[in-house]
């Protein structure tokens, strides 16, 4: 088991899972608006 290897690894999930939180998040907030601006 390298560290190096685990490293990148965590880094990698990191940068997946804020993409994932970003995107989920911002689709809510424009589904809000767009529900908002048409209702």
């Amino acid at each position: 088991m390298e560290k190096k290897k685990k490293s990148t690894f965590q880094k990698i999930t990191m940068v997946v899972v804020w993409l994932m939180l970003i995107f989920t998040v911002g689709a809510v907030i424009l589904g809000a608006l767009s529900q908002f601006i048409t209702g």
